[in-house]
């Protein structure tokens, strides 16, 4: 098991979006909020990909679970 941690510059480099501060704060304030109804893998701006590796990080509790779900939050 990789128990390397992850930051949210890590998560959107593996999500192929841009990474830096000012990106993800605008990919945040572009984003939010999203509707609690709608679960995060759900969300209309993701690609097919980009939901798998999202849907799959947590319900496998993956490494990449915990970065996953501050991002979660932090669009909510």
């Amino acid at each position: 098991m990789d128990t390397s941690s992850h930051n949210q510059q890590d998560l959107f480099s593996q999500l192929g979006l841009p990474n830096g501060h000012d990106d993800i704060a605008n990919f945040i304030a572009k984003h939010s909020p999203l509707m609690a109804s709608i679960a995060l893998d759900k969300a209309n701006f993701w690609s097919p990909g980009q939901m798998q590796f999202i849907q799959e990080s947590l319900q496998q509790d993956s490494e990449w679970a915990e970065i996953v779900d501050q991002l979660d939050a932090q669009l909510r």
